[in-house]
Parts: C-alpha cells; sequence; structure tokens
C-alpha cells in the first residue's frame, strides 16, 4: 500500500499546465501574425490575389501535416522536455524569419525600396513576378514554422498524460487547449497595432521572439512528476491514481510500456477514430483562424488595424475563450455524476459540442443586419471546436498506452492538416473564381464571394456531426488497447 500522506499536497501540475497553456497561446499568435497582416499590409505591397493567400495557408497546413506524420514520433523518441524545447525553437526561428521575406524578394527583383515594390502596376508581369517570387518566399518560413510547430501538440498532450490522472486530462487539455483562442484573442489586440506602428516585419519579430523566452522557464520547471523537486509525494500519488500502486511497489520498479510500432498504429479502429475526428473538423478551425480578418475586410469594410476590426475579432475569439474552456469539464460531470465511463462521457459531451457548428450556417445571413452577427455566431461555433477538440486528444490517453500517445496525435493532427489544406487551399482558388462569376455565381441569395463564404460556412456546420457519427461507428463503446 502507498504510505499516508499527512503533508498537504503540492499543485505543481497547474504549472505545467499554465506552461502548455502560455506555449499553445504563443504557438497561435504566431500563425496569426500572417492572417492579420496580408490583406491590409502584405497584400499591396507584394499583389497578392485570395488564391496566393489560399495557397500559402493551404501549403502550411500540408507541412503541417507532414511534420504531424513525424513530430509525435520526434517527440515520443526525444522526451517532452527535450522535444518540447527543439520544437518551439525551430517554429519561434521560422515566425522571425517571415520579417526577412521583403528584402529579399526586393533585392531578387531588383528594386530599391519596398515603396517601389507597392508603386509597381496591378496585373503587369512585373506585379506577378512579385507575387510569385515573394510567395515562394512566403512558404520557405512557413516551412520551418509548420516543422516546429507541428510538435506543439504531441508535446503538450504527452505531458498532460505525465502530469494528470486520466478523469483530469479534458479539463486540464481543454485549459491548455484554450491558449490557442486565446492566442487568437490577443493576437487582433496587438498584430495589427504593431504592423501599422512598425511595419509588418516587426510583428512577425516581436510576436516570434516571444518562443525564445518561454524556452527558458520550460528548462528551469519542467521534469517527469517523479523527478520533479516541486512535487510531492502527495501529489505524485494523485498523479499516478490510475496505476496499481501496491502492484508496483511489490515489484519495486515500474515496467516500462511496450511501444506500438508506427505502422502497427494503424491496425486499431481507435487510430482511425481519431484520424477522422482530426480531418473532418480541424480545418473548420483553420479556415477562421486564417480567413476571418479578411472576411470582415471584404465583406464590411472593416480593416484588420481599424477600431470596428479588432472589436469584431477579439469578440469573436473571446466567445471561444470563455465558452470553451466549460466544454473540459462536461465530460467530468458525465463521469462523476451520471456514472459513465471515460469514452462514454466524452463522447456524449462530443455530440452536445458538434451542434455548435450548426450556427454557422446562420452567420451569413444575419450579417446582412450587422458584422456583429458573424463574430457572435463564428465565436460560437469556434468555441464548440475548442471543447470538441480537448475531448478528442483526450479519448487518446483513454484508449492508448502512455508510450504511444506522441505518435498518435501525431498522426491524427497530420490528418488534421491535409483536412486545413484541402479548405484553405480550395477556398482562395475559390473565392477569386467566384469573384470573377459575380452575379452568375449564386447560392442561398447571395451573390459573387459572399456566395462562395455560404457555401464554405455550410461545410463547416455539418462536418462534426459527420465526423462523430463516424467516429462512434468505428469505436461504439470503450476498448483500450493493450500490448
Amino acid at each position: 500500500m502507498a504510505p499516508v500522506q499527512t503533508s498537504k499536497m503540492s499543485n505543481f501540475r497547474w504549472v505545467i499546465c499554465a506552461l502548455l497553456f502560455l506555449a499553445t497561446t504563443i504557438n497561435y499568435m504566431d500563425r496569426q501574425v500572417l492572417s492579420l497582416t496580408w490583406k491590409d499590409f502584405i497584400a499591396p505591397e507584394f499583389h497578392w490575389t485570395d488564391g496566393d493567400y489560399g495557397t500559402i495557408t493551404g501549403m502550411f497546413s500540408l507541412f503541417y501535416a507532414i511534420a504531424n506524420l513525424f513530430a509525435g514520433k520526434f517527440i515520443d523518441w526525444m522526451g517532452t522536455k527535450k522535444g518540447y524545447l527543439i520544437a518551439i525553437f525551430v517554429w519561434s526561428l521560422g515566425a522571425v524569419l517571415h520579417a526577412g521575406c521583403g528584402w529579399v524578394a526586393m533585392t531578387v527583383e531588383g528594386y530599391d525600396s519596398l515603396e517601389a515594390l507597392r508603386a509597381v502596376q496591378v496585373g503587369s508581369d512585373a506585379a506577378v513576378a512579385i507575387a510569385t517570387i515573394s510567395v515562394w518566399l512566403f512558404l520557405s518560413c512557413r516551412l520551418i514554422l509548420a516543422v516546429g510547430e507541428a510538435g506543439n501538440f504531441p508535446a503538450a498532450i504527452k505531458a498532460t498524460a505525465e502530469y494528470f490522472p486520466k478523469k483530469d486530462r479534458a479539463f486540464s487539455t481543454s485549459i491548455f487547449n484554450s491558449g490557442a483562442s486565446v492566442g487568437a484573442l490577443a493576437a487582433p489586440a496587438t498584430i495589427p497595432l504593431l504592423a501599422r506602428a512598425w511595419g509588418w516585419e516587426m510583428a512577425f519579430i516581436i510576436i516570434g521572439a516571444l518562443g525564445f523566452l518561454w524556452m527558458g522557464l520550460w528548462t528551469w520547471l519542467y521534469d517527469k512528476p517523479r523527478q520533479n523537486k516541486f512535487v510531492n509525494q502527495a501529489e505524485l500519488n494523485y498523479i499516478e491514481q490510475d496505476n496499481d500502486i501496491a502492484e508496483v511497489q511489490d515489484r519495486k520498479q515500474v515496467k516500462e510500456e511496450k511501444v506500438i510500432p508506427f505502422f502497427d498504429c494503424f491496425k486499431f479502429k481507435q487510430t482511425w477514430s481519431f484520424l477522422v475526428g482530426k480531418f473532418m473538423t480541424d480545418g473548420v478551425w483553420w479556415f477562421f483562424l486564417f480567413w476571418a480578418p479578411a472576411y470582415f475586410s471584404d465583406q464590411y469594410g472593416y480593416t484588420s488595424d481599424s477600431t470596428m476590426g479588432i472589436l469584431l475579432i477579439f469578440t469573436l475569439y473571446a466567445i471561444v475563450t470563455v465558452v470553451s474552456i466549460g466544454g473540459g469539464y462536461l465530460p467530468t460531470y458525465f463521469v462523476e455524476k451520471k456514472g459513465m465511463n471515460p469514452y462514454l462521457g466524452r463522447m456524449r459531451a462530443m455530440l452536445i459540442f458538434a451542434c455548435f457548428p450548426v450556427l454557422g450556417l446562420f452567420a451569413q445571413p444575419l450579417g446582412a443586419y450587422s458584422a456583429w452577427w458573424p463574430a457572435i455566431l463564428i465565436g460560437l461555433l469556434g468555441a464548440g471546436h475548442q471543447a470538441w477538440s480537448a475531448n478528442l486528444f483526450s479519448t487518446i490517453g483513454d484508449m492508448f498506452p502512455k508510450s504511444t500517445i506522441g505518435t498518435i496525435v501525431g498522426l491524427g493532427t497530420m490528418a488534421g492538416g491535409i483536412g486545413s489544406m484541402s479548405i484553405n487551399l480550395g477556398s482562395g482558388k475559390f473565392f477569386d473564381w467566384a469573384a470573377a462569376q459575380g452575379a452568375n455565381f449564386t447560392f442561398f441569395g447571395f451573390e459573387g464571394k459572399p456566395a462562395a463564404y455560404m457555401v464554405v460556412f455550410c461545410i463547416c456546420a455539418v462536418a462534426y456531426l459527420i465526423g462523430w457519427f463516424i467516429m462512434k461507428t468505428l469505436v461504439p463503446k470503450y476498448k483500450p488497447i493493450e500490448v
């Protein structure tokens, strides 16, 4: 039996959760710099179209997907501490490098200043050449950013599994995962103002540098629970409550878990369930993350650095942040109050959250009355996604051994990246096409580009319910994998 603890339990696991939250916040702010600056600052300089931006965001998603194929295995191999440090160093470096794209494009094309780039006649061969070289430069930086950012969620989920018992993982995951919405919330309040005051280049440099500061905190504070000087025995017992402590002490050592070989992971329906959940829904979140500022600028004329533009994006992500945090508690309620097993409680909660995105069907129609309606409804859609995502990640800890969690997260995030590439690359081309068609293209009473937005909103609205039913079909009940 474990010794009875009379000392007050430490709560250092929540410090680790705060660090994961901070890293995820920085992660999403680094992604948002481009979406908040491209339409009003970068596009006029490099003569980008929606298709150019869609190519950059779509290819970033593809880079991210490919990197995730290896990121989880890399985190499992390197360990949580070293793996996370390497990941955030790489993505912070990639973020800062974006600032040099203008200078390189100017030098390669033989112009004396960035103003000269902007002054080139729209639609001319020179403008096409500038757009082409700049897109390739940004793609190079996005590749570095994607490779580093791919390590964030595998490392964070692995750290959560190390520091929290199963019953608390959805809640702790929802807290650190809310860093995505907090990062998206902080971004519109800071990035456009930085770009207006000091240029879009400084926005990339300042936000990118935050990751290097985080590395110092992680190096100082993180170790595995059994080696961490800030975790006392009472907290360690709480963290390891899912283990058979008495049996472990009788053996006097913890046996190392077997690692599931990479290709063997695909033999399990649990793996495919997670892949489907990520593929169907990640692209929805990334679409709104990448396109919401451009949407309010295109449809309503509110640029990203205008007061109204900032307030709309801020409100959208404030709703995401506040509403989504409670999503992690709902499965805990089902488990503790209703007596469900963790998986059943999680799936019940995810069905509820899958209904939130249906509100996206009304964003475009109600936008005819006020831009606040799309901001509010997209915010509720995003909140549903974040709550869904927190519980979806936690299903891995329910089903798979800890030694394989990073690999499964990496595979799932790869699937999500492929889904995101499809919707972002396709949307950019679709928006350019619809704008050119004008009144010749209609959908639900909308014409041209507004009609294209309505089409994409409809796809986003039903993706979660379709994903949930496929997942439930693949894994109808709780079935952990034993190796």
